[in-house]
């Protein structure tokens, strides 16, 4: 076991060999028997703690993370990635010889943007008109031009986007960041997932599962809906009687104590008594983080949470400022929901039939709550410690697809972006050849950019690993390679 940190703490979570841990049960009863509910709400910390690293490899650049993920397929060639080789093939076949097919779709015509791409701020970066809040901070902002994804299906693309396998089951990026690293506060969850109000994402809760890591280390899911509390059945329904007695405290201590020496290696069992222990601090933490109408008017306008259409991402992204600024360590956003027919739009960014339709509608959406965020967390001196990292599951064709108004999956070429937290803004990394169609110049996959985001946390890649079934595993599997030209030396 190696040690790490200047108080000699050791560090599970970068062990060389199957871990030997004491017996729960045996410390769960010193506690309760020591401290009562203070026991039990101290076995929580514990838990969580146990569980993870609770030390970096390096310095650290930042200390918490901000992912936006936009499920579906962003188009990367309408957004980030300007082609003008596109533009000067309108029109015309993409694949003349007929020989390829995409995933849903044979090539049609070449399309070009359907928003006008320019340069903008001091590193003249180029980005589509559709973004042109994020355009004022492109100087903030590095992109990786040359994402891959090795599945053109939603489903196990998005697997991999935040576990780096397309088969589910594997821990979540944020699962092994709180893993590796610990909490920052043990009044709310290490790690917290916003999802989008109308729905889960394609795959559902497995993209923040915790896997074979410990349970504890899976996201918590809280609802964004303004309407509705923000942890389901938090509090006691109105009406429902009045709190435990003593009595009845210490009876049910004693059936979980029971319960738990039994089954000590249960890890599920653990992190649900977690959890529950939790709440109690959530009573008293999660309505203050959650309550955004403390907030300036000045700070509502800016996330505009009184658009009908806007709103609902500005409050994600402002509750995620919210939460990084008392302590969780990784917060994910989803700027779309699972994948349908569209009624009026489609709920994501899967724009097989009509891109300008879908496209149009979630551009304004992630453009004012992504530019408000960065700029919100700039002016309060949060961006240099909080990792941004905007991504979709694999890009869009250069080709038109159906009627000539929609593009097919493009697992080949797709751009991420980050800022904050140790990037160097106004860079760029990559490259896909001139039509957008494949990645070209340096491509990367998700292992790169875990790598790069381990890496800017304090962590490397290599070390931070779990011992399972046999297998050393590391959320980079065997791959990956920090992104040195997007980091700020």
């Amino acid at each position: 076991m190696e040690e790490h940190g200047g108080d000699g703490v050791k560090s599970l979570a970068f062990m060389t060999s199957a871990p030997s841990v004491p017996s729960l049960s045996t410390r769960r009863e010193f506690l309760h028997s020591a401290g009562g509910g203070f026991g039990g709400m101290a076995l929580a910390a514990m838990l969580g703690r146990e569980a993870s690293g609770k030390g970096a490899h390096h310095a650290a650049k930042a200390r918490a993370v901000i992912q936006i993920f936009c499920p579906g397929g962003l188009s990367h060639v309408d957004t980030w990635d300007y082609k003008p080789m596109l533009a000067k093939r309108q029109g015309k076949p993409f694949d003349p010889d007929g020989k390829l097919t995409f995933f849903a779709s044979k090539p049609g015509n070449c399309q070009q943007s359907w928003w006008t791409f320019r340069q903008h701020g001091q590193s003249g970066r180029w980005m589509s008109g559709l973004f042109p809040h994020l355009a004022t901070c492109v100087d903030e902002m590095a992109f990786i031009h040359s994402m891959q994804s090795k599945s053109a299906l939603h489903g196990p693309a998005m697997f991999m986007a935040n576990s780096g396998f397309i088969l589910p089951g594997f821990p979540s990026m944020g699962a092994w960041v709180t893993y590796g690293l610990g909490n920052l506060t043990d009044n709310l969850p290490s790690y917290v997932v916003l999802p989008d109000p109308r729905g889960l994402p394609p795959g559902g809760v497995i993209n923040w599962g915790s896997g074979f890591l410990p349970a504890v280390h899976q996201g918590t899911v809280i609802t964004t809906d303004e309407n509705k509390p923000p942890i389901a059945d938090l509090f006691p329904a109105k009406g429902k009687g009045e709190a435990m007695s003593e009595a009845e405290r210490a009876f049910l201590q004693a059936m979980n104590r029971s319960h738990a020496a039994q089954r000590a290696a249960n890890s599920e069992l653990e992190a649900r008594i977690a959890a529950y222990e939790l709440a109690a601090r959530l009573q008293l933490s999660a309505p203050d983080a959650t309550n955004v109408e403390s907030e300036t008017a000045a700070t509502k306008a800016l996330y505009k949470l009184e658009h009908e259409d806007i709103g609902p991402f500005g409050r994600q992204c402002l509750l995620a400022r919210r939460l990084v600024e008392r302590g969780v360590r990784f917060v994910q956003i989803f700027c779309g929901a699972e994948n349908t027919t569209a009624k009026k739009i489609r709920p994501n960014w899967d724009s097989h039939e009509d891109l300008v339709r879908d496209h149009g509608y979630w551009g304004p959406v992630l453009d004012h709550g992504a530019a408000a965020l960065i700029k919100d967390l700039k002016s309060r001196g949060l961006l240099d410690s909080t990792l941004i990292i905007c991504t979709s599951e694999f890009g869009r064709q250069p080709a038109a697809q159906g009627a000539g108004k929609g593009r097919d999956h493009n697992p080949g070429a797709f751009t991420v972006w980050m800022a904050g937290g140790g990037i160097q803004g106004g860079t760029a990394y990559g490259a896909t050849d001139d039509l957008g169609y494949q990645a070209a110049e340096k491509p990367a996959y998700c292992y790169d950019l875990h790598a790069t985001a381990l890496h800017l946390l304090g962590l490397d890649h290599e070390k931070l690993s779990y011992y399972h079934n046999g297998i050393q595993r590391r959320l980079t599997d065997v791959h990956g390679h920090v992104i040195e030209d997007i980091v700020s030396s």
